[in-house]
């Protein structure tokens, strides 16, 4: 078998491989692009259900409705501009609250997004704040509190008080505003006769894993910030096999991250808290922390002021609360990773495009010409380097057929060829390899990000962070048939493999054989591929090839004798 054969199998193996394998590869190592909100059935979008996108959707092991354990207690509501709840004056816990701008899908009659749920109702997701009982007696759990009015609201706080039968009184001062964070002041007032310590608690509790996907880029869970970083851990699976190891913040919070939505518990920044995280009876997962004991005096009152944050983990409001609000990296709620240099400039720019034109389709193409129009110079330079590559290829081939038997002597002739011709072969990648790093920035931005979720752009493309749910195979949905996962490829990744075809055409063609097959396939190999991934980021490839091929036109144009070499 001549070696060329051998290559072309060898190709041909590594591209199944790839073509197969991807799935388990992306699943495993990428963040998975959001599931399609829209279902092609005989030729027309249908939005799909999606009872998983809260963290407290209801499940199959529901203990009782929603409904019912909401109307066992004592509530006063919460309104504001992005919340709708209660409150528990049962235990003085914040545990019904629903997100009134974010849907679980794109349906105009669909339900809102419900962050917290009350203990006993399905998926229980719930805050709740008090004192330890050390030798103060606070009041019990179930303790029924009373309340100074009937509605929490930006600029109409409550107060909440109850007392204990040793004489102290406890009070719990509640305040929100008009984004997702709460303020509690937690006092209590010592009037009995005797001294009694004293020691605040926070803590948020949740039932289960989280519905999100954690993976090797992107963590859903427990996390913290404290010791001056980011600690993104425990995984849950970690809290199942064993208790994690308390730890002390100082200037830091911690609490439990979904992919878009976040619960911190963030206790005085100046003062130490020591935090845990553990897992409890019944699949329940709870983070607090607790303030350092002081004794109280007969007569004397203390309180103690913590935040609490429930709600989208939008980036301009996360970064407003860490810097007005001076919490120590709040912003890191979204896990960026260490690529987080490049990626926040480019949201904050695709941002900016966005509330420019409205749609953030038409914003990543612009995207895509402000990346391509910087680029432009270097591009030159690729394309010219390409064509100088192409005239010598005649000078190379006589090289290789002389020093057929004596490759190290055909290297050396070759790279003698380069110098002498002043050729850089390795300078036709550098524009590609200056687009892999934004084009993983980009990425990431569309799937980590709030603000591209459900983010429309034409006709069936309804969320830009899903996968295309146009499948070609069974018809739009017309034939009665779903085809294998790696086969539902949609019309998006095929125009992309169209474009790549078509722009590898204007490349020169190589010489050996084998490589000119493995060119021709590689368009159609990367269309399956990429078909898994978000539409936004085809749209970027598909532009930016697009601008490629008009490029090269131009430069053809302009310099016929390039085009000469390219097709000689």
């Amino acid at each position: 078998m001549k070696d060329d054969q051998k290559n072309f199998i060898l190709f041909a193996v590594i591209a199944a491989l790839i073509l197969f394998g991807w799935p388990f590869l992306q699943g495993k190592f990428f963040p998975t692009a959001n599931p399609p909100v829209t279902q092609i059935v005989d030729g027309k979008a249908k939005v799909v259900p999606n009872p998983s996108a809260d963290p407290a959707a209801d499940g199959v092991a529901a203990t009782r409705d929603r409904k019912v354990v909401l109307a066992e207690s004592p509530r006063i509501r919460i309104q504001t501009p992005t919340l709708s709840g209660s409150i528990n004056l049962k235990g003085a816990r914040i545990d019904d609250l629903v997100l009134t701008k974010y849907k679980e899908t794109i349906a105009r009659d669909s339900a809102p997004i419900r962050l917290l749920s009350p203990a006993g109702s399905p998926d229980a997701y719930f805050a709740g704040f008090g004192w330890q009982d050390n030798g103060l007696k606070p009041p019990a759990r179930d303790a029924v509190w009373t309340a100074t009015g009937d509605v929490l609201a930006p600029g109409k706080p409550v107060r909440l008080d109850a007392a204990n039968a040793q004489g102290q009184r406890f009070r719990i001062e509640l305040s929100v505003d008009d984004g997702y964070m709460f303020t509690i002041r937690q006092t209590v007032l010592n009037a009995a006769t005797n001294a009694v310590p004293v020691a605040s608690y926070a803590l948020v509790n949740r039932s289960g894993h989280s519905k999100d996907p954690t993976t090797w880029t992107t963590h859903v869970g427990p996390m913290s910030v404290h010791d001056g970083g980011a600690k993104y851990g425990p995984n849950f699976t970690d809290l199942d096999k064993e208790p994690a190891p308390g730890f002390t913040i100082q200037g830091g919070w911690l609490g439990f991250t979904d992919k878009y939505w976040l619960t911190a518990l963030i206790p005085d920044q100046g003062q130490p808290v020591s935090a845990e995280f553990r897992k409890g009876g019944n699949d329940t997962y709870q983070g607090n922390f607790a303030s350092a004991a002081r004794v109280l005096a007969p007569g004397q009152a203390v309180t103690q002021t913590s935040r609490f944050f429930a709600g989208a983990k939008e980036v301009k409001l996360l970064q407003r609360y860490e810097n007005d609000g001076k919490i120590l990296m709040l912003d890191k709620a979204i896990d960026w990773g260490w690529f987080e240099i490049v990626e926040k400039p480019i949201f904050t720019y695709l941002d900016w495009l966005f509330r420019m034109v409205g749609n953030f389709g038409v914003a990543i193409i612009l995207l895509t010409l402000t990346i391509r129009g910087l680029m432009f110079p270097i591009a030159q330079k690729q394309f010219k380097s390409m064509a100088a590559m192409k005239l010598l290829q005649p000078k190379m081939k006589a090289l290789q057929e002389r020093y057929k038997d004596d490759k190290p002597r055909q290297q050396q002739e070759i790279m003698a060829l380069y110098k002498t011709e002043k050729v850089n072969p390795l300078a036709g990648c550098l524009p590609t390899l200056l687009q892999i790093p934004i084009f993983y920035a980009l990425y990431k931005v569309l799937l980590l990000t709030i603000e591209m979720r459900h983010q429309p752009f034409v006709l069936w493309i309804k969320d830009l962070s899903a996968p295309d749910p146009a499948t070609i195979l069974n018809a739009f949905g017309y034939l009665n048939f779903t085809p294998p996962h790696f086969l539902a490829i949609g019309v998006v990744p095929v125009l992309l493999g169209i474009s790549m075809y078509f722009q590898f055409k204007l490349n020169p063609a190589p010489m050996d054989d084998t490589q000119k097959q493995i060119f021709a396939i590689m368009p159609w190999v990367l269309m399956f591929v990429m078909a898994p991934f978000a539409v936004g980021l085809q749209v970027y490839w598909i532009t930016s090839n697009c601008l490629t091929i008009l490029q090269q036109r131009v430069l053809y144009a302009r310099h016929p004798g390039m085009k000469e070499a390219v097709v000689k």
